[in-house]
């Protein structure tokens, strides 16, 4: 039994996310992390949400509460909608915690004692009607590029363009408006990444060939380019502080650590948060500290959105490497594109788009689970369309799957009563869907093990489709005309397809499977997979086993549904 710490990017604290950032990270790693604890392996999945840094001040300044309470309200509201996506995380952490100030504190302590954190003076925005210097994000202007009005100094959302608060036409304060702003000089921390150029480089090499492309490529780039040093201290009131044992000048002037310095810090802080809960049980350094992971080593895997990579594939190795500590680093870098909408970006500050709350306001979580990462954005970008969003859910799910369960459980109670019926020996055609289950279900663990989503999701699409190819063959409905054995061999062999599906498809739609999985009355019922000879026999719900049918599994999608879900979120891009 393996070890698996799965982690996926933290979604940060300003409002509830878009389907978008869903399929990017937490969406998959909670497949992944299902399907592992399905087979048997010791599965830790740590997330959090992200609460520093500016946006956290600036949408807590908005609702008119304290950061520290906005955020813990943002907090619940987030968790409350991943656990109606039915995301399995053994921990939902937060970045604010005593635990990842302690860790941040310690790996910035040890970054100084081993030369890679310098103070140096820089010039930076101040305000004068707010009384403090002005992070980034605290800079709002118009674009020079694109003449976009609500620029941030960081980066212009509208053309996404990387910008300096300099270079902003007519600048103003995004705290009070004021646009007498000044240049002064005020000092931070930098971490010297440049003196850790060939440690992540030589690192980088030794992963990148067994990463995704689109990992590997992102990571080059930035390697190729060069690292640069990099300050990970900001002027604000939300963060974890400098600590004043090491740089008492600066901890008295407030500082903090920039997001992203902390931020992946996380993981380790989530996990010690998840361990003290239940000290005597739970041992966060041995998923995390190598010389504590005894003879079992973890395999790390982390899940992010491509415009994550850079920060855990180039600067979170640099800080791990610098540290000089044996922590535990990245082994696979599952990387994704972006889902668009109707060709369009998501925006969370422009509510464009379709947001994880408003998707389980219209449907259950399974039709979001299936199709999201039927279609996840792999090996490119992929668009979101109801258009395309009501099809699949009709075909695959209301039709293939659903319409089977249905039909093959109404109909053997109609014609024989509420237990599964017994009918004679398996033939010729049991054989070969036995082998074809088979075949396929080895073709879904070969894809669900190499993380490629969308081509697992279609060898599970191909498992259902094989039995209703197999039902279409045996016509029970003409079959028990001539032959009421056959009929009643032909469904308790599509019943046994049913557990199997229920079985199988957890990862993916995992309340479906348990409605499919309740049908049946089976004592002792704790199988968690199903092996090859198990699938080519179909033989585990016998004859005899009370059984139910189910309420329908997936309501099929009118063209009025469709109609309805573009008026209310728009039928294409928002200009």
């Amino acid at each position: 039994m393996a070890r698996h710490l799965i982690t996926s990017a933290l979604p940060y604290i300003n409002g509830i996310k878009h389907l978008g950032n869903m399929v990017g990270s937490m969406l998959p790693a909670d497949v992944y992390s299902r399907y592992l604890r399905q087979r048997g392996h010791d599965v830790l999945y740590i997330c959090a949400t992200d609460e520093h840094g500016t946006p956290a001040e600036l949408a807590a300044k908005e609702q008119g509460l304290p950061v520290a309470e906005f955020c813990a309200q943002a907090h619940d509201a987030q968790k409350a909608v991943y656990d109606g996506f039915a995301l399995a995380f053994d921990y939902f952490g937060r970045s604010s915690s005593k635990q990842n100030v302690e860790i941040t504190q310690h790996f910035a302590r040890k970054l100084n004692e081993n030369g890679f954190i310098e103070e140096r003076a820089i010039r930076q925005v101040y305000s004068p009607a707010d009384g403090r210097f002005l992070p980034d994000r605290y800079v709002e202007g118009t674009c020079p590029h694109c003449g976009y009005d609500k620029a941030r100094g960081d980066q212009c959302e509208n053309c996404t363009r990387v910008l300096d608060p300099t270079d902003l036409l007519n600048p103003r304060s995004a705290i009070s408006g004021s646009t007498d702003l000044e240049v002064r000089e005020t000092k931070h921390l930098f971490l010297l990444q440049s003196k850790l150029q060939h440690e992540v480089e030589a690192w980088v090499a030794r992963h990148e060939d067994d990463w995704p492309q689109l990992a590997s490529s992102i990571a080059r780039k930035w390697l190729n380019e060069g690292l640069h040093d990099r300050a990970i201290t900001r002027d604000l009131d939300w963060g974890v502080p400098v600590p004043a044992d090491t740089w008492p000048e600066l901890a008295a002037e407030g500082k903090v650590f920039y997001v992203w310095f902390d931020a992946p810090i996380e993981y380790i802080g989530a996990t010690k948060e998840w361990a003290d809960q239940d000290p005597e049980n739970r041992d966060w350094k041995s998923w995390w500290y190598e010389a504590d992971s005894g003879e079992n080593p973890v395999r790390y895997t982390e899940f992010m959105a491509k415009d994550n990579v850079p920060f855990h594939t180039v600067m979170f190795p640099a800080t791990e490497l610098g540290v000089r500590e044996p922590w535990k680093m990245v082994d696979y870098v599952k990387a994704f594109n972006w889902l668009t909408y109707y060709g369009g970006k998501f925006s969370t500050s422009q509510k464009r788009g379709v947001f994880t709350d408003q998707a389980l306001d219209i449907l259950p979580a399974d039709y979001w689970r299936y199709f999201l990462i039927a279609n996840a954005p792999e090996s490119d970008d992929s668009s979101f369309t109801w258009e395309h969003f009501t099809a699949t859910v009709n075909k695959d799910l209301a039709d293939t799957l659903g319409n089977f369960v249905n039909r093959v459980l109404s109909f053997s109670r109609k014609r024989f009563g509420e237990e599964v019926p017994a009918g004679g020996e398996p033939g010729e055609a049991e054989a070969r869907l036995g082998e074809e289950i088979a075949r396929l279900l080895a073709e879904y663990e070969q894809q669900m093990e190499a993380l490629q989503f969308r081509k697992a999701a279609a060898a599970l699409r191909a498992l259902w489709s094989a039995g209703n190819s197999y039902l279409e063959e045996k016509a029970p409905w003409l079959e028990i005309k001539t032959n009421k054995d056959g009929a009643a061999l032909t469904l308790r062999t599509a019943m046994n397809l049913i557990h199997l599906y229920a079985v199988v498809s957890e990862p993916f739609i995992p309340a479906t499977s348990a409605a499919m999985r309740q049908a049946f009355s089976l004592t002792g019922d704790t199988a968690t997979w199903v092996a090859q000879e198990e699938a080519k026999a179909l033989a585990s719900v016998p004859a005899g086993t009370p059984f139910t049918v189910p309420p329908v599994l997936f309501a099929k999608l009118t063209d009025d549904d469709l109609a309805a879900y573009k008026e209310r979120f728009g039928g294409e891009t928002a200009a």
